[in-house]
């Protein structure tokens, strides 16, 4: 069975989304699409939620939210105590998160990375494992209210 990716976006981040959907589909994997579905105006919240829900219930293991800064949606992804989003601008921020934080989505800043770095990012989010060890503890710890 191929995994399936939620991915979400809101106005800033609709074009960046459907070539990362075109990315993933040609690296395997299927895609379910929670909007938006144009570049015409809307609220982040309302699609990042339904990622961050997904991702809550344990109806997907990772995914991938984009909006104009990459904030807003991580933000609102982070809402769910079992989400771990990180806000990846660069390779290397993507793959730390994966090896440190055990990121289960990532987000994106449409309009601060070029395609080509987004397309960098999405492969080591996809391609790195978790490395345990010390970070486990670490992790286990971010869900934790004190």
């Amino acid at each position: 069975m191929q995994e399936i990716i939620p991915i979400a976006c809101d106005h800033a981040g609709y074009e960046l989304k459907l070539k990362v959907i075109e990315h993933l589909k040609s690296k395997g994997f299927e895609v379910k699409d929670f909007g938006t579905d144009s570049t015409s105006s809307c609220d982040y919240p309302d699609y990042a939620h339904q990622v961050g829900s997904a991702l809550e219930r344990g109806d997907y293991r990772r995914g991938i939210v984009i909006c104009g800064s990459g904030n807003g949606v991580q933000m609102t992804a982070n809402k769910y105590p079992h989400v771990r989003c990180a806000l990846c601008w660069t390779p290397e921020i993507a793959r730390l998160a994966r090896q440190h934080n055990d990121a289960n989505c990532i987000s994106m800043p449409a309009r601060f990375i070029s395609e080509e770095t987004a397309m960098q990012i999405v492969d080591e989010y996809l391609d790195t494992p978790f490395e345990g060890g010390r970070h486990t503890r670490r992790v286990e710890k971010i869900s934790q209210l004190i």
